[in-house]
């Protein structure tokens, strides 16, 4: 058993991304099965196209689905072998905070930092996000960022209340986390895998500055401002990762380099280490 706090490193973090690994492959797995499309992304995606495999320092997995697939797939999340890993949600799990599941790992701890207060289950994870419509005019998507905005900090007030001072946390931590969830079932109902609207994780900043630069420089359409075309989680490739393979959008050149500018382009040194550290880790 492998226990220690702060930034996953060395063999404790090939050790975790081998976990990581499995838990991907389970999900998969199921998927595979119902014939539920998903695509790996973010440094995943990167990871797969530039390294074959994890990113040597990343110490997460991203994946995204459309809204549809990612409620058919909570369906079936319970054939996912329960002495390998268990999906949760706020469904799921009512103390969880976030507006995207987690597929973790049975048996092991893993707290983020500033997040021991939170009394959901714990453990190795691995984020499924799912990707809801969003509007197709410059002034929707501005409107519906702020909105989305303001309900994601509802729910990271839970962490930031315990840790800061700050009074905008402890109003924000006043208002009842159902406001967001009601929104985000709301905002499910009008998601079709069919609209011509583009899509994004609302309850996560909308990433993509490099996208959201070529915007600003008029040489993107303004449905890529905040979200990203559909046709990147409907046609898919598989990819070589690790010794598995998984599937991601086909136009990988495409999203990577909304996302990341020049993506075969490594990063400094100095930069060339794991975020996000942990109070506690139990593998």
């Amino acid at each position: 058993m492998i226990k220690g706090s702060g930034i996953v490193t060395g063999e404790d973090l090939k050790r975790l991304q081998g976990i990581q690994l499995e838990l991907m492959s389970e999900f998969d797995r199921v998927c595979r099965k119902h014939d539920i499309k998903y695509t790996i992304t973010c440094g995943t995606l990167l990871g797969a196209i530039r390294h074959k495999g994890f990113i040597p320092w990343d110490n997460d997995a991203d994946i995204s689905m459309l809204r549809e697939d990612y409620e058919n797939f909570k369906q079936v999340a319970n054939e996912m072998d329960p002495s390998i890993c268990f999906f949760q949600d706020h469904d799921t799990d009512p103390d969880y905070l976030w507006g995207y599941g987690k597929v973790r790992k049975t048996g092991t701890t893993f707290v983020r930092e500033g997040q021991g207060h939170i009394h959901c289950k714990t453990g190795v994870y691995i984020d499924i996000m799912p990707a809801d419509d969003i509007p197709k005019s410059a002034i929707g998507q501005e409107l519906n960022n702020l909105k989305w905005t303001f309900l994601r900090k509802i729910l990271w007030a839970r962490v930031a209340v315990a840790n800061s001072n700050q009074l905008r946390w402890k109003i924000l931590n006043k208002i009842p986390v159902s406001v967001v969830y009601k929104a985000l079932a709301k905002a499910a109902k009008k998601s079709s895998n069919s609209s011509d609207k583009p899509v994004r994780v609302l309850t996560l900043p909308s990433g993509g500055k490099e996208r959201s630069k070529l915007y600003h420089e008029g040489k993107n359409d303004v449905s890529l401002k905040y979200g990203v075309p559909k046709a990147w989680h409907l046609e898919l490739a598989e990819y070589d990762f690790e010794d598995r393979k998984f599937f991601g959008t086909k136009d990988y050149d495409g999203y990577l380099t909304s996302r990341y500018g020049d993506y075969m382009k490594l990063p400094p040194e100095d930069k060339r280490t794991p975020k996000d550290p942990a109070e506690e880790w139990e593998f």
